[in-house]
């Protein structure tokens, strides 16, 4: 897996520029906006959320066209927007499942390859640079094989592993059913700080840093930045993004003058006779 990773790290050296600095930009900006408010917007976000998934998985997994990648990003989306509160707590027992199951798959990952930043810049000078067209279908291609490299993984973990990251899961499921506000700023704050990541991932390809390995020989370091500014984001929109709290409070100020509607003519009618 690891392996694959690095393969794709020195095949972007092939991708247009503009390409990588445009998307990591704005993945980066998408990252920022749900790490510190994405509580604010939760509908929003999660309509949002559903679409990008959808359209992934309709376009690179399930039949890769782009008429299902449309039709699972509209289904996904509307169910996130009538189901606010379930897709929160989906999205953040997925997201305990992945990063326990990336806690003890690290070793099962493979050997890093000896890279440097200059066999990245040797790809890009020996092949012409890829059409938009040409870079989907690369990605596609890595995307599929990553699916295989994943089963490998999961075939190789032991089973006392598995019973760790169910665990995560279903703590957090439960967690989520008796306090959705505070599982919402997790999954946000989370998701945001992983979307952050991936936009400077993009950004360091196209310094031609090998974000890849750097990342894995430091992994302590960058797991502990990982956890601090989901902590730091939660902690943030807990405190700042009131949405959810107001709408309760409107809610329970709409009942008290509906009631008060409603007894004043009975109260009414009580005198006259």
């Amino acid at each position: 897996m690891l392996e694959l990773l690095q393969n794709f790290e020195q095949a972007t050296g092939r991708f247009s520029p503009t390409l990588l600095i445009v998307s990591g930009v704005i993945i980066l900006l998408a990252g920022l906006f749900i790490w510190l408010g994405g509580l604010g917007l939760g509908r929003l976000l999660g309509a949002v959320t559903g679409a990008a998934t959808g359209a992934i998985c309709g376009f690179f997994v399930i039949r890769r066209t782009v008429l299902s990648a449309a039709f699972l990003a509209a289904v996904l989306a509307a169910a996130a927007l009538i189901f606010e509160k379930a897709f929160f707590i989906i999205l953040t027992t997925a997201m305990a499942a992945v990063l326990t199951f990336a806690l003890f798959a690290r070793p099962y990952l493979g050997n890093p390859k000896l890279l440097s930043a200059t066999n990245r810049t040797k790809v890009a000078a020996q092949k012409p640079t890829l059409s938009p067209r040409e870079t989907v279908e690369v990605v596609k291609a890595y995307v599929v094989n990553a699916g295989g490299e994943l089963k490998r993984v999961c075939s190789k973990m032991p089973s006392h592993y598995w019973v760790f990251v169910w665990a995560a899961t279903v703590i957090f499921f439960f967690v989520g059913l008796k306090s959705w506000r505070f599982v919402s700023a997790i999954s946000c704050a989370t998701l945001g700080a992983a979307i952050i990541f991936a936009g400077m991932i993009l950004l360091l390809l196209y310094k031609g840093s090998a974000p890849v390995s750097g990342i894995y020989r430091k992994v302590p370091l960058y797991c502990g930045a990982f956890i601090v500014m989901a902590a730091f984001g939660a902690i943030e929109q807990l405190l700042l993004c009131r949405r959810e709290i107001k709408k309760q409070q409107i809610k329970k100020k709409k009942k008290a003058i509906n009631l008060d509607e409603l007894e004043s003519p009975a109260a009414g009618q009580g005198w006259r006779t």
